[in-house]
C-alpha cells in the first residue's frame, strides 16, 4: 500500500489530474458558448431555424443530427485556437527567451540525417563532421 499511496501522491500526478479537471471545465464552458451564442447564430445565417444543433436530414426515415457534429466541430476548432494561442505560442516564446528551445542541428554530407551541430561524427553512418565554425 506505501507504494500505491507513493504514486498518488506524486506531484506530476496530482498536476495531471488538476490540469484534466481544468480542461474539462474549460470544455464545458466553451460547449456552453457555443450552443448558447454560435449555433444559434448559424441557425438564422442557414435559414432560420432557432436550434441548428437538433437540425439534421433523413434516410429512410432516420435522423442524422448534422447539426450536433457541427456544434462540436465548431467547440473544438474553438478550444484548439485558445490553446494554440493562449499556452503554445507564449510557452515557445519563453522557452525561446531563455535559450531552452532544441538544440541546433544540421544535416550529415553523407548519408543526409539531421545530427547535433556540435556533433564530429554523424550517429547514423559514421561519417566524421567538420569542426563546427568558431563563433567571435
Amino acid at each position: 500500500m506505501k507504494g500505491f499511496r507513493d504514486f498518488l501522491l506524486k506531484g506530476n500526478l496530482v498536476a495531471m489530474a488538476v490540469g484534466l479537471v481544468m480542461a474539462l471545465a474549460f470544455e464545458a464552458m466553451v460547449l456552453a458558448f457555443v450552443e448558447a451564442f454560435i449555433t444559434p447564430a448559424i441557425g438564422l445565417a442557414a435559414g432560420g431555424h432557432a436550434n441548428f444543433a437538433a437540425s439534421g436530414f433523413h434516410v429512410r426515415g432516420v435522423l442524422f443530427p448534422d447539426g450536433l457534429f457541427i456544434t462540436a466541430l465548431i467547440s473544438f476548432v474553438i478550444i484548439a485556437a485558445i490553446v494554440y494561442f493562449a499556452i503554445v505560442i507564449p510557452f515557445t516564446h519563453l522557452m525561446a527567451r531563455f535559450g531552452m528551445g532544441p538544440a541546433p542541428t544540421k544535416p550529415c554530407p553523407e548519408c543526409l540525417s539531421t545530427i547535433p551541430a556540435a556533433a564530429t561524427r554523424c550517429a547514423f553512418c559514421t561519417a566524421p563532421q567538420p569542426a563546427p565554425a568558431a563563433t567571435p
